[in-house]
């Protein structure tokens, strides 16, 4: 056998092995070798991720620990900053993001997204006593509050620029918001329904919703896993999870305890 046939062998074989590699790379069986789900959430994000007396609690939580159940592993939760949790993702940092993120199509394109977990169409909230604004127009030349980074923010911005002369207010947590609407700081406050109609309900002295309160198209949250083959099965295995959930009840279950009531979801994940 001539040197060149030998050398010309072991490439083919290297590369054999490589594709090899490739072909089994699989994040569902590693994280069921693993007995783990690594994930990444914002644990100030109520009613589906909340510290209380430093104990993670929320929707997220009942629904993910019920998809980890099912999928026969343990969830490891960690608290993580929004604005981190995406580029964390992508190098790796942990295996899912549970943060209900928006769908959207820039993010399809980027991400891997499971079915929906809860409405996230954007709505606004002001303060109980203020009697001034009641319908969405009237932020026209007020303040308005968001947390940055989310999709919500992008719907506000274009609402903002539509109706003209609408001061937006970014911040790190809805948490620093909403203390800032309550303390005369702003005069509303932008966010997902489900966040709002919690926040109502728990602070009703405190805060109200518009009316309407919804001002943007019908948005979905879901959980976000990286965008490759590796994670096909992966995603295969919530979205079953959840499948299953609720023909059972249990996503209505979970549901009614958090928000006061139930929405039907999607059984496919949206285009947009």
């Amino acid at each position: 056998m001539s040197i060149h046939m030998t050398i010309k062998g072991a490439l083919f074989g290297l590369a054999a092995l490589g594709l090899a590699s490739a072909a089994e790379a699989d994040q569902l069986a590693d994280i069921k070798a693993a007995g783990k789900i690594v994930t990444a959430t914002d644990m100030h994000y109520a009613p589906f991720d909340m510290l209380n007396n430093g104990t993670y609690e929320g929707m997220t939580k009942d629904l993910f620990d019920a998809v980890a159940k099912e999928i026969g592993v343990e969830p490891v939760y960690q608290d993580i900053p929004w604005t981190a949790e995406l580029p964390g993702l992508e190098v790796k940092k942990f295996d899912i993001v549970i943060a209900p993120v928006t769908i959207t199509p820039e993010r399809l394109e980027r991400y891997t997204f499971t079915l929906p977990i809860a409405d996230a169409t954007v709505s606004l909230v002001k303060a109980a006593n203020n009697s001034e604004l009641t319908k969405p127009e009237d932020i026209k030349g007020k303040t308005v509050g968001v947390q940055q980074g989310t999709a919500q923010f992008k719907q506000l911005e274009a609402y903002g620029q539509k109706l003209g002369d609408v001061t937006i207010k970014e911040y790190g947590t809805t948490d620093e918001a909403y203390a800032d609407l309550a303390a005369g700081r702003l005069d509303a406050v932008a966010g997902s329904l489900p966040n709002l109609t919690y926040l109502v309900k728990n602070r009703a002295e405190t805060f109200a919703l518009f009316t309407p309160a919804q001002f943007g198209e019908p948005k979905y949250f879901a959980w976000v896993l990286r965008k490759d083959a590796d994670s096909d099965g992966f995603a295969k295995a919530i979205n079953d999870a959840l499948l299953k959930m609720t023909a059972d009840g249990r996503v209505k279950a979970i549901q009614e305890k958090w928000l006061g009531t139930y929405a039907e979801l999607p059984r496919e994940v949206p285009a947009n």
